[in-house]
């Protein structure tokens, strides 16, 4: 089987490694997205794909938009079977979808049609989900609405932040893909549709997704840091010397018999600092003051001594 693959992100990187390896997949190009400047300094990089895509001597091509018309004349050429498609980053119109015979095949990261969307790993962890995983889906003009054709479900644990559902997820992907590919093509899954009526919505982040709400309660909090974890990061704001600085937050657990008002500094010890919440507190244990290194809360202290009453992201606007 011929395919195209199409994907920018880290995650999708072992499922290319895997079909590279496929016996019964050849795999005709690489389509990921443009180089794009990456940090402060803007510095011009390429995709995980395109990087793994180049390590392996595979054909790479990199349109900013793989709808154009000369788009589709490079893989209208290539006599494709199929385009599997795993966090691209763009939208992929009707005129490409049904270009190769057995369609455009995504790559969805969780139990669709739970979590449609960008953000679908932060999306579990917040809403708590016990469970989540891997839907192979043929791509229809909808935003992850197509018919599925298979699943592979993991649970989501009580400590996993996003990076470590991440891997786990990139971890599960490519097998099930492989054997989805192999068997759709000899006609053996009959794709299942969706049932819209149990379909959420997770959209994509932004780096202000990640401020910290501190009316919510404990509970919430801890899903919401972990599932910010490692971007955009949750953070909040303190107060240095009468300058808003920005406070990222990387570890806590909730303190469930604290108490107080939201945002309130409550104790500062040892163990970390407490902090209350819309319901019961949060004790953090690992920070970032903007312009410095992610350090424990002990380390952090010993530099910014922060006083008990203190309100947190009081000064936000």
């Amino acid at each position: 089987m011929k395919i195209a693959f199409v994907g920018t992100a880290e995650i999708s990187v072992p499922a290319l490694r895997a079909l590279v390896e496929e016996q019964d997949v050849r795999v005709g190009l690489v389509v990921t997205q443009p180089d794009r400047p990456v940090g402060r300094k803007q510095v011009l990089t390429p995709s995980p794909v395109k990087v793994v895509a180049a390590a392996l001597g595979l054909p790479i091509f990199q349109p900013e938009k793989i709808s154009a018309p000369d788009s589709m004349a490079r893989l209208a050429e290539l006599g494709l079977e199929a385009i599997v498609v795993f966090a691209y980053g763009q939208i992929l119109k009707k005129n490409l979808l049904e270009l190769p015979p057995l369609g455009c095949i995504n790559v969805h990261a969780s139990l669709l049609p739970r979590h449609r969307g960008a953000a679908c790993i932060q999306a579990a962890i917040l809403a708590r989900d016990v469970a989540t995983g891997v839907s192979i889906m043929k791509m229809d003009a909808g935003l992850d609405t197509g018919p599925v054709l298979r699943t592979r479900r993991t649970p989501v644990f009580d400590r996993d932040t996003a990076e470590t559902l991440h891997d786990r997820l990139a971890a599960l992907a490519p097998g099930l893909l492989v054997e989805t590919l192999r068997d759709f093509g000899k006609g053996l899954i009959q794709p299942q549709v969706q049932d819209s009526t149990l379909a959420t919505y997770a959209p994509k982040l932004t780096k202000d997704s990640g401020k910290i709400d501190w009316s919510l309660s404990a509970v919430e909090l801890d899903c919401f840091i972990r599932a910010m974890k490692p971007w955009p990061s949750a953070f909040t704001f303190v107060n240095d010397e009468g300058n808003r600085k920005t406070l990222k937050i990387f570890d806590a657990i909730p303190a469930l018999r604290a108490d107080g008002t939201p945002g309130e500094i409550l104790s500062v010890g040892e163990n970390g600092i407490v902090i209350a919440a819309g319901k019961q507190g949060l004790l953090i244990r690992e920070v970032q003051l903007e312009g410095r290194k992610k350090m424990s809360t002990q380390e952090f202290l010993r530099g910014f001594p922060l006083g008990m009453g203190n309100v947190l992201g009081k000064l936000s606007k």
